[in-house]
């Protein structure tokens, strides 16, 4: 079964992240499945819009972490390599990952996620590279590996809500609702949930409206002022750090914790904040 699914509807161009049973949590093959079918849909002269949404309980969980983070992952695990590590092994295979998801940006049909459950850690990543996020009231979102393990390597998040509010976000690695996402312009708009399709289904159909030359045109004025204050530069830097994050002594203890007492622990204790990762112990002890 595909990870992730592509289907034409009129105007519309339907990708659908294909994971369920893991809350579409991302692995090896699920980057480069999306950006194919960016691609399916750009090259397809009868679509207008793309609608992306996850499958299941959630639009996106994150990274695998089970996959990840465990040392179940096995020598195919790129994200945690033996120490002293190879930066740029390990920014070359972040750096693919970040490029596919940008697949979104670089769309030339508009993107409409559609969020529900969640959209976390690696998952934000993957939305905010859309263009417009619509969420559901009771869906989240956030970057929580902000604390040990992780930086967003697509560097959305400064670019939507600008630096107090980006910092406010990642020195925290909260998560929030729809209702605070829009209100702090992360997002387009949080609809009550028994609505999201509907407020969906009618921006894609309002957009679909317009020829695709005319959206292609909008697109690539507003993202080039983006690209113009730099874009490419801070996901490079961001997907170094990310490296570094998962290399430091904190990320080091943080991949044995999990190793130790399984990756729900870890990311609860994370998250929590009852553990110290620099001296690897309970806040308590």
């Amino acid at each position: 079964m595909s990870k992730v699914l592509y289907e034409k509807d009129g105007r519309i161009g339907r990708i659908t992240l294909n994971r369920p049973d893991v809350m579409n949590a991302i692995d090896d093959d699920l980057p480069r499945a999306l950006a194919d079918c960016v691609e399916q849909a750009n090259a397809d002269p009868g679509v207008h819009v793309i609608v992306l949404s996850g499958n299941g309980d959630a639009f996106c969980a994150g990274y695998d972490l089970t996959y990840y983070a465990e040392a179940a992952a096995g020598p195919g695990n790129s994200v945690t390599q033996e120490m002293p590590w190879d930066p740029m092994k390990d920014y070359a295979f972040m750096k693919r990952n970040t490029d596919l998801f940008m697949s979104l940006w670089r769309s030339y049909r508009p993107v409409l996620c559609k969020v529900h459950g969640y959209a976390v850690a690696g998952g934000s990543d993957i939305a905010l590279c859309s263009d417009m996020i619509l969420m559901a009231d009771s869906a989240e979102i956030g970057y929580m590996p902000t604390r040990v393990w992780g930086c967003p390597t697509t560097a959305m998040w400064v670019y939507r809500l600008g630096a107090e509010r980006a910092k406010r976000m990642l020195f925290t690695g909260d998560r929030i609702k729809g209702p605070e996402a829009e209100r702090l312009g992360l997002v387009y708009r949080s609809v009550p949930d028994a609505d999201l399709d509907g407020a969906v289904e009618s921006l894609a159909a309002r957009i679909a409206s317009v020829p695709v030359n005319q959206l292609m045109m909008q697109k690539l004025v507003v993202n080039q002022a983006y690209e113009n204050m730099g874009l490419q530069v801070t996901q490079m830097m961001a997907t170094v750090f990310d490296g570094i994050t998962r290399h430091s002594p904190e990320g080091i203890n943080f991949k044995q914790r999990a190793e130790s007492v399984g990756w729900k622990q870890a990311v609860r204790e994370r998250d929590e904040g009852t553990f110290d990762w620099t001296h690897n112990r309970q806040f308590n002890d």
